[in-house]
């Protein structure tokens, strides 16, 4: 059999048809390489071999011992059955018990007189020690004597006990049994590390490493193929990863250099504020990407309200005095709106190019959007492609077929996460050469991450911010234990709606009938008493707060289903200072900026991840005036629900937050597992921890494709580089 087709081969064909279906269907295995890459979770330890008369408690033992006596007995008025064994040693006595259906085997075989061997836990009952349900192994009759059972012994008690990744159609020890099966196959394992690379660092082979995780000798053989199996994961990784960026530094692009005296230095003049040294340092290396013949790929990544918006409009404003358009692109037409918004307001009479009142050195700053009526999109659409629009803000309708640019020089996606490659790659094809690409986020994400997920971008970071940010005191509500605690809430948003500020009020579901299936959704995530009823929903709070606490006060709604006239018009009064509360679902968690909204009531918080808490807090202490953010729950007090909230009310730091968030998630949702439907590659790595393991492997593969773009002199990465980037598994990659 060749090197690949070994690894290649169905499991059907070793399996049986039975077995290869279950695991095809509910553990995404299919080839012999599949199941060889499908590693244990953890290992049982039977403990080493411990007399009867010193039995620790709570710990895993195993013992030789004689069978003394074994009876059944009946319980529950005689519906369930239980085997007690009693066990001796010759020096000391030990109680098995056996429950239910697990009664029949070892009844036969435990015979009073037979010696076997046992492992399991130690525990107390009735103030005597005993194993609950222990595994067993006979010892021949032949072998009675201490020695001649010495070697199965050691071999039963010494031996780590793989635990796999199982479902309720295929348990661990019959995916253990179908390993044995393909084991011999590991050495046929087509190693990608560089031989020179391999020898450095002083790795295991790869079939070595392959059968060390399957079946350890000991905890050394576990840690020896770990470290081997997460550098194959993290360079193969990082390898793909700088082909990419090789590759798009191969693309000629259109420089696009700052003009003196240009658009950027009028709206620089008119700043009312000075940009904080984050902001000039990270448009430094925005403007030196925009100045070279490549394309730029950079992803701009800062806390709530850093100002990444004030550093993405000064590059779009470089590229139109380069005499190039610039889109940005928005996940919502909220989202989109705001921005336009906030964009003409920044620039003022810039924004009005050719218009009456406008400036001579302005341009044109249009919105482009699905819901927008025909006149206003045949305008927006002609002001593109004829360039009087230098910039273009608009949702995933900037993609369709029909939307022309007279010369498109840049794009910004905002908020990377919620666009696939496809629609990155159908904007940027509409540049008569690849524009240059910003990508920004609002999710601080940890250098690891940024290195996996986003590994073809390269990474500025803005985390200080701005002047005259107020800070944001955030306190967790615990309705269920405290509710004069939740009556003090309503109390703090009337007392600054009587200051003259405003608040929002987020709630986890809409509260139409349309609803349910969110509703089912909620309910499944929730994580303790609180999932009894369904998530608290928008038109219900809006209601029960105008009829009780917040009477009097101006109350309006919004969230997704409405029409997106109506929910441009709630903003644009609640922008004005119309409304005094906004009750919304989180709908408003990006962009949105409102300087004079103090308050944020939470309701239900523990039905939000930790990063999407702090997205939504960071709508609030945008103004002179010191934020407020209540975290309402009816988590109990012990739940991870709870610690969860405490860790949001207790830090603003949005990367320590993104790290325990991710510590709770694990990196399935973080490599876009959930977005993508294509099964994470990595099993062994984590981008929590393993942060040394992924930056050395980076400089390796940087080094490596360097040397060899092609992979030419290297066939056997090139080899599970394909296997493993097969076309899907790239798009899912390069989504993040």
């Amino acid at each position: 059999m060749d090197r690949v087709s070994a690894f290649d081969e169905p499991l059907k064909k070793l399996l049986g048809g039975a077995t290869a279906k279950v695991m095809a269907e509910h553990l995404g295995l299919h080839t012999v390489g599949d199941l060889l890459h499908h590693y244990p979770r953890r290992y049982e330890e039977r403990g080493r071999l411990t007399a009867l008369t010193d039995l620790p408690l709570d710990e895993h033992v195993t013992v030789v011992a004689q069978v003394a006596d074994a009876r059944v007995m009946a319980f529950n008025n005689g519906r369930g059955k239980r085997l007690e064994v009693t066990l001796t040693d010759g020096h000391g006595r030990l109680q098995l018990v056996f429950f239910g259906h697990g009664v029949h085997k070892p009844h036969k075989d435990l015979l009073p007189g037979r010696r076997a061997m046992f492992a399991g836990k130690v525990s107390v009952f009735n103030r005597k020690m005993q194993l609950a349900h222990p595994t067993y192994q006979l010892l021949d009759a032949e072998s009675t004597d201490e020695a001649g059972a010495t070697e199965a012994v050691d071999a039963f008690a010494g031996r780590l006990l793989p635990i796999y990744p199982a479902c309720k159609q295929l348990d661990s020890w019959r995916i253990a049994k179908a390993v044995d099966a393909v084991l011999p196959s590991a050495q046929e394992a087509v190693d990608p590390l560089p031989p020179a690379l391999r020898e450095g660092r002083g790795f295991t082979a790869l079939p070595e490493a392959l059968l060390k995780i399957h079946r350890p000798q000991t905890k050394a053989d576990v840690a020896a193929a770990r470290d081997r199996l997460k550098w194959d994961e993290a360079f193969v990784l990082q390898v793909a990863l700088a082909r990419r960026r090789y590759a798009d530094t191969q693309l000629p692009a259109v420089a696009r250099r700052p003009v003196p005296g240009g658009l950027l230095d009028a709206f620089d003049a008119t700043l009312p504020f000075t940009l904080t040294d984050g902001q000039l340092k990270v448009s430094k290396e925005i403007f030196d990407d925009l100045a070279t013949e490549h394309p730029m790929h950079r992803l701009l990544q800062g806390e709530v309200g850093s100002g990444k918006t004030m550093v993405a409009l000064r590059a779009m404003l470089t590229t139109v005095d380069a005499g190039g358009q610039a889109a940005m692109l928005a996940p919502t037409e909220v989202l989109a709106q705001q921005h336009h918004r906030s964009i003409t307001e920044m620039m003022g009479e810039l924004a009005q190019g050719g218009m009456l009142g406008g400036s001579e050195r302005g341009t044109k700053v249009v919105l482009l959007t699905g819901s927008m009526g025909m006149a206003a999109r045949r305008q927006a659409l002609l002001d593109l492609v004829t360039g009087e629009a230098g910039i273009v803000i608009g949702t995933h309708a900037l993609i369709e077929d029909k939307v022309k640019f007279h010369e498109l020089g840049l794009v910004v996606v905002d908020e990377q996460h919620r666009f696939g490659v496809e629609q990155r790659d159908a904007l940027r094809s509409k540049g008569k050469q690849p524009p240059h690409l910003l990508v920004m986020t609002a999710t601080p994400i940890p250098r690891t991450v940024a290195m996996t997920v986003f590994g073809d971008l390269e990474t500025s970071v803005l985390d200080q911010l701005p002047a005259g940010r107020s800070p944001i005191a955030s306190h967790v509500v615990p309705a269920k234990d405290k509710p004069h605690f939740l009556s003090r809430a309503w109390e703090r948003v009337r007392e600054e709606a009587e200051n003259g500020h405003q608040a929002y009020v987020v709630c986890p579901r809409i509260g139409d009938d349309e609803d349910e299936a969110a509703r089912k959704k909620g309910k499944k995530a929730a994580e303790d008493e609180a999932d009894k009823r369904p998530p608290l929903a928008v038109l219900d709070i809006a209601e029960q707060l105008a009829k009780g606490p917040l009477t009097g006060l101006r109350i309006e709604v919004l969230h997704g289903r409405m029409h997106p006239d109506d929910k441009d018009d709630v903003m644009r009064r609640f922008a004005a200072g119309q409304v005094d509360v906004l009750v919304a679902t989180t709908v408003i968690e990006v962009g949105v900026n409102v300087p004079n909204a103090t308050a944020m009531v939470i309701m239900d918080a523990d039905r939000f991840g930790v990063s999407q808490l702090h997205q939504l807090r960071g709508r609030v202490g945008r103004g002179s005036a010191p934020g407020l953010c209540l975290l309402v729950s009816e988590a109990h007090e012990a739940s991870p629900a709870r610690a969860r909230l405490s860790a949001v009310a207790s830090t603003l730091d949005g990367f320590e937050l993104s790290r325990i968030d991710l510590e709770e998630r694990r990196e399935g949702d973080v490599l876009g597992q959930a977005q993508s439907g294509v099964r994470s590659s990595l099993r062994v790595l984590s981008v929590i921890d393993d942060e040394e393991v992924i930056a050395a492997a980076r400089e390796e593969a940087v080094t490596v494709v360097a040397a060899d773009p092609d992979l030419e002199h290297l066939p056997e990465l090139r080899l599970v580089l394909d296997a493993l980037l097969d076309k899907e598994r790239e798009e899912y990659l390069d989504k993040g």
